[in-house]
């Protein structure tokens, strides 16, 4: 599939942007984040900014992005509809959860709601992320989402990515939290032991249609294209016949696999182990991340193989 750049950006930015609303809301309602206006302002400006240019990034990839709103219009069949309803829906008790976390000493009984609103903030954006990963995984015509491991790597990466993003906000502030520089490396390690499961499954297996299937003549042996349906370059196959070379695809893979996952966890350690060296790892932690979740996303969209190919000369998806 072509890896468009705003379809990127968005799960990767607002996939963020819901792990650092889901991790404030978690962590606030367990008592191991406290509550203030400096934290607060800092991460929902961080959390609502990245989900939000990630929501509207997405809309470019649509052939007519005014009739956006009609998106949401199909929620009872479509993934995509419940992705936008749920977008959508997540800003309510996420912006309560904003005021109550930044501004609850101000708030009258602000703090008894602090911790129903935080759940409740992590629980819609987790189901958000759900949404976005159940996109891919019910496209049946394509194998390389239709499996499994698609759904825990998107809440993975998202968690991984949020904590992170908290990890730097409490530097920011100099309120670093062993539990929470812990929990980032479980994340990290957590998603990077599913990517490497999804990046084996697509290696390894194949999927059920082939050439001869698709034509339903494999009954009279091996199929082959004799002429191409087209003779010039379409919208299936620039949209759905994207290429890359295997020894690219596995350069990319070590790419993300530094960028995105070792290379966040060192310095990740670094921060619980040496507190003293204050902001720098966090920072570093975060941009590598963001580089490595991209290159990781590209990935996912450039490998990912629609069935259609087979009328196109592919010999399976």
């Amino acid at each position: 599939m072509f890896p468009a750049t705003s379809v990127i950006f968005f799960t990767t930015a607002s996939g963020a942007g819901y792990g650092l609303i889901a991790a404030l809301g978690v962590f606030a309602a367990l008592g191991l984040v406290a509550p203030g206006l400096g934290l607060g302002l800092f991460g929902f400006v961080l959390a609502f900014g990245l989900i939000t240019a990630g929501l509207l990034s997405s809309t470019f990839h649509l052939g007519h992005p005014e009739r956006a709103w009609r998106a949401v219009s199909q929620w009872r069949s479509s993934w995509l509809s419940r992705e936008g309803v749920m977008a959508l829906v997540t800003y309510v008790p996420a912006g309560l959860f904003a005021l109550v976390f930044t501004f609850g000493p101000w708030l009258p009984e602000g703090q008894g709601a602090l911790r129903p609103l935080g759940l409740l903030s992590a629980l819609a954006a987790a189901l958000t992320v759900f949404s976005t990963g159940m996109i891919y995984r019910v496209l049946k015509p394509i194998h390389q989402w239709a499996n499994g491991w698609v759904v825990p790597s998107y809440l993975a990466l998202a968690a991984m990515t949020g904590l992170m993003l908290l990890d730097l906000a409490l530097a920011v502030f100099a309120r670093p939290s062993q539990v929470v520089a812990t929990t980032t490396l479980i994340a990290i390690a957590l998603a990077a032991a599913l990517k490497a499961g999804y990046w084996r499954f697509i290696r390894t297996s194949r999927a059920a249609s082939t050439a001869e299937t698709a034509t339903g003549l494999g009954r009279f042996g091996r199929v082959r294209l004799l002429e191409a349906p087209h003779t010039e370059e379409n919208y299936l196959l620039k949209e759905m016949g994207f290429k890359i070379a295997r020894r690219h695809a596995e350069k990319l893979r070590r790419i993300a696999a530094l960028a995105g996952f070792i290379l966040p966890f060192v310095f990740t350690l670094t921060t619980l182990v040496r507190p003293a060296f204050g902001l720098l790892p966090a920072v570093l932690a975060v941009l590598s991340a963001g580089l490595g979740v991209a290159v990781e996303r590209w990935l996912f969209f450039a490998e990912a193989k629609h069935t259609v190919m087979l009328y196109y000369g592919a010999t399976s998806a």
